[in-house]
């Protein structure tokens, strides 16, 4: 029985998070009632106290959770080590669509965590630290050319990645394989023809 009213009180308090990043990403904060949440959530308002103080008890907790999230994703996904040459851009690429597959995982969450919340400027600073961290590993670590100023890239990156996601990885039009491929490539070859540059 307590086993059961754990499970119970764990499903209840995600169905309310999952209600109200929907309604806090389509209607924003302040148009966003409680009474709403709930009912999205297919619970009681009594129910909502239970696990939330107030409606921004879980509006902390949505951007908490996102943030955390992406910030672990982050750290995990720095290029190991002792890449072989033929393998490292297959594994940049699956870097990249790892960040990618996150964001869309969780539409409303990613609206709310890069574009409503308060704080998403900060968690884009943050994020683009955490992206610098990795580049610059990586670029000790022989992966990427020496003269390239990181602090640059990280830049571009975190600007790719959050245009791509509002243009094309939330609406559908591309999946997070084909976004990070075409990245990468972009990023790893520039945009002149194999051609021309083999010349140079």
């Amino acid at each position: 029985m307590v086993r059961e009213k754990g499970w119970k009180g764990k499903e209840s308090r995600k169905r309310l998070l999952e209600a109200a990043a929907e309604e806090f990403a389509l209607r924003g904060f302040h148009e966003t009632k409680i009474s709403t949440i709930v009912k999205q959530a297919g619970l009681t308002q009594p129910s909502f106290y239970l696990y939330f103080a107030s409606k921004e008890a879980i509006f902390d907790e949505i951007i908490h959770d996102f943030r955390s999230g992406l910030g672990e994703l982050t750290a995990s996904i720095r290029l190991e080590p002792r890449i072989e040459p033929e393998h490292l851009l297959q594994r940049i690429v699956q870097a990249l669509e790892m960040v990618f597959s996150f964001l869309v995982r969780n539409p409303h969450m990613t609206r709310i965590g890069l574009f409503l919340a308060p704080q998403a400027e900060q968690i884009k600073e943050d994020l683009t630290s955490l992206l610098l961290e990795n580049l610059r590993a990586e670029q000790e670590a022989g992966y990427f050319r020496a003269d390239v100023e990181m602090a640059t890239v990280a830049e571009c990156l975190l600007g790719m990645i959050e245009r791509l996601t509002v243009t094309h990885l939330l609406p559908g039009k591309q999946t997070p394989a084909r976004l990070a491929k075409q990245v990468v490539d972009v990023l790893m070859y520039g945009m002149l023809p194999r051609e021309s540059k083999a010349k140079e």
